[in-house]
C-alpha cells in the first residue's frame, strides 16, 4: 500500500496499532490542482464500513512532532467505525447529520482573505432520501491555523465538524435541495490558550443527556438498524464542552430509564423500544430545528413583502 512516499510505512503502523487498515483509493488532487494522498480506513476485523483519509502530497507523517496526534486519530477512528454509520453525527438543534465529500487539506483562499479554507457537506439523514444539505465553506484564520499541528485532516477534522455543528445551531446554516457554498468562520472564540483546547458549546447535565437520547434515537434507532453507537465520543464531548465521562454519566441516567441498553464498558448504547416510541418527538424536534435555520427574510421576499 502506498498512499503518500516516505510516510507509507509510519502511517500503516498507527492504523494496523488501532484494528485498522489503510487501503490505497484513487489519486485525488486538492483545490489549487496538487496531488493528495488518499486512502480508505476500514477496520481489519469488520471491514464493512469504511472512512476516507486524504492528506497533502507534502505531508511527512513520519516527522515526530506529528506522532502523539496521528496516533489520537486513528485511535478514534477506530472507535468511530464500530458505529453502523461512522460518517453521522448529531446536532444540539436535533438534526441527525451525515458529513461527506470533504476536500483535504486546507487550501489558501483565493478572495485574497488572510484564510486557509476546506470544502465540504452536510445532509439531513432522517431515514429517507437524503434530500436536504448544505455545502459548506469553512475558514480558518492564519492566526487560529498556528494552533493546529498541521492543516490537515487528521489535526483539523474535528473541531472543523464541531465548528459545523455550532454554525447550524446558531441558525447560520440552512439545508436546502440546491444551493451555494455556505460560510463557516472558524474563529479563535473556539479555542481557549489559556486551557489549550477548543470550546463550542457550554451545556448542562440535563442538555447533554437530551442530545445522548436524541443521538441514539436516530444514529442507533433510525439509521443503524438498532445496532450500538458509541456514546464516548471524544468528538462529541468537544462540542458539548463536557468529559466523556459525563457523556458515559448521562448514558448511564438514560438507561436507567429503559431508553437505551449499554454495553459493559458503558460506550456503547442502542435504542430500546422505550426510546423509539418516542419518534413522534424527535421528528417534532428536526422540523423545529428545520424551521428555526430557514432565514424569515426569504419568506417575507417570496411574499413580495420586502421595502426594495
Amino acid at each position: 500500500m502506498s498512499i503518500t512516499t516516505a510516510p507509507a510505512a509510519q502511517l500503516d503502523a498507527l492504523a494496523r496499532a488501532h484494528g485498522l487498515t489503510l487501503t490505497a483509493a484513487e489519486p485525488g488532487t486538492d483545490f489549487s490542482g496538487h496531488p493528495t494522498a488518499r486512502a480508505t480506513m476500514v477496520l481489519a476485523a469488520e471491514p464493512m464500513h469504511s472512512l476516507l483519509l486524504e492528506l497533502g502530497e507534502r505531508f511527512d507523517a513520519a516527522d515526530p512532532k506529528f506522532g502523539a496526534e496521528l496516533n489520537s486519530f486513528f485511535a478514534e477512528t477506530g472507535q468511530r467505525l464500530r458505529n453502523p454509520r461512522p460518517e453521522c453525527y448529531f446536532t444540539l438543534l436535533g438534526l441527525p447529520l451525515s458529513f461527506t465529500n470533504f476536500a483535504w487539506p486546507f487550501h489558501g483562499s483565493t478572495s485574497g482573505a488572510d484564510t486557509f479554507i476546506v470544502h465540504g457537506q452536510i445532509n439531513l439523514e432522517t431515514g429517507g432520501e437524503s434530500i436536504l444539505h448544505a455545502k459548506v465553506s469553512a475558514s480558518l484564520t492564519r492566526t487560529f491555523a498556528e494552533v493546529v499541528a498541521a492543516l490537515e485532516q487528521p489535526f483539523a477534522e474535528s473541531f472543523i465538524y464541531n465548528a459545523v455543528r455550532k454554525t447550524l445551531d446558531q441558525g447560520q446554516l440552512e439545508l436546502v435541495k440546491s444551493g451555494n457554498r455556505q460560510p463557516v468562520p472558524v474563529t479563535t472564540r473556539y479555542h481557549s490558550a489559556k486551557q489549550n483546547r477548543f470550546i463550542f458549546n457550554d451545556t448542562t447535565e440535563q442538555q447533554r443527556t437530551h442530545f445522548l437520547a436524541g443521538k441514539i434515537y436516530w444514529l442507533s434507532g433510525v439509521l443503524g438498524g438498532g445496532a450500538p453507537v458509541w456514546v464516548t465520543d471524544p468528538r462529541d464531548a468537544q462540542y458539548l464542552n463536557t468529559t466523556t465521562a459525563e457523556l458515559a454519566k448521562a448514558a448511564s441516567a438514560l438507561a436507567g430509564q429503559g431508553l437505551l441498553s449499554l454495553n459493559g464498558s458503558g460506550d456503547w448504547a442502542s435504542a430500546t423500544p422505550k426510546l423509539q416510541e418516542q419518534r413522534e418527538r424527535f421528528e417534532a424536534e428536526v422540523e423545529d430545528g428545520l424551521k428555526f435555520i430557514k432565514p424569515s427574510f426569504n419568506e417575507e421576499m417570496r411574499a413580495g413583502h420586502t421595502n426594495m
